[in-house]
């Protein structure tokens, strides 16, 4: 409360992101005077209606995260269960409505909980095939310093049944470079894709190993070269005296974004992107 004291009450939304917004005030009160008394019933009101905002934000992701369950990321997700997950989405992003985005709470590693995207529900369906299995979708941002821009990585682990270990035996990146075009879009521009992280299961190693290399040290050196193994492809890329203002399906429309949940929007193709904050992703 003392803390809140130095602060101006401001007749504007309260809360973003758990963020008081500052209630400055450069004129000295003497403690126990009239106006300090209704500072302090002012501030009690304001940190009330943080308080209240706040849980109404949490109730409404929590319905967010039971409505997506058992839909396979979207891939699985009925006609009800889509309806019901885009009138929550909506209700979560009437939280963010009209905040400025800050570029930083991008800042980590995301991974998919549902999309309607069809590039990517298209991946999940490949998983069906009995020689491939889709594990894991991430999306890595990494910002630059107080700037509007960064890169980002769509992360993408796989593996083939019996040959691969299970659910991340390899790894598809790809990487892009984005920007701030708006107070809530974002662009993108494609680097390159790559395939690597190749982790052999065990089965499979003991199934080459002793056949074709009774030798340890050429074993050794051949499980090194494979699990190092990356193959890159570059992607299109915008030339160097074209305008920066990318196709419309390039754009990303951030509607949300907090501490442990982040929405986006496809522009164009008009898919939607439910991600939850998750550990950084480790390097094989």
């Amino acid at each position: 409360m003392e803390a809140l004291s130095s602060m101006q009450i401001y007749p504007t939304r309260p809360y973003c992101h758990g963020q008081l917004r500052p209630l400055p005030s450069r004129r000295f009160v003497y403690p126990g005077s009239a106006r300090s008394a209704t500072r302090k019933r002012l501030c009690s009101c304001y940190c009330a209606a943080v308080a209240v905002e706040d849980s109404q934000l949490q109730d409404s992701k929590y319905s967010l995260l039971k409505a997506v369950q058992e839909t396979d990321r979207g891939f699985n997700a009925s006609a009800d269960q889509r309806a019901l997950i885009e009138e929550s989405v909506v209700v979560v992003e009437a939280f963010d409505a009209g905040v400025p985005l800050d570029v930083k709470m991008l800042d980590g590693t995301w991974m998919l909980l549902y999309t309607t995207a069809s590039d990517v529900l298209s991946i999940l369906q490949a998983s069906q095939l009995p020689f491939l299995k889709v594990g894991q979708i991430f999306q890595k941002f990494e910002c630059k310093g107080d700037s509007d821009e960064g890169i980002v990585s769509n992360v993408v682990r796989w593996s083939v049944p019996g040959v691969l270990q299970d659910d991340d035996g390899a790894t598809l990146t790809v990487t892009a470079k984005f920007y701030a075009v708006s107070p809530r879009n974002i662009a993108l521009e494609f680097q390159e894709a790559a395939v690597g992280s190749i982790m052999l299961s065990e089965e499979f190693q003991g199934l080459i190993a002793p056949a074709l290399l009774p030798r340890t040290y050429l074993n050794l050196q051949v499980l090194q070269f494979i699990r190092g193994f990356t193959a890159k492809f570059p992607l299109q890329r915008r030339e160097a005296n074209a305008s920066r203002r990318p196709p419309l399906g390039l754009l990303y429309y951030i509607s949300f974004v907090d501490n442990t949940m982040f929405i986006g929007r496809a522009l164009g193709s008009g898919g939607i992107f439910i991600f939850s904050k998750t550990q950084p992703l480790q390097s094989y």
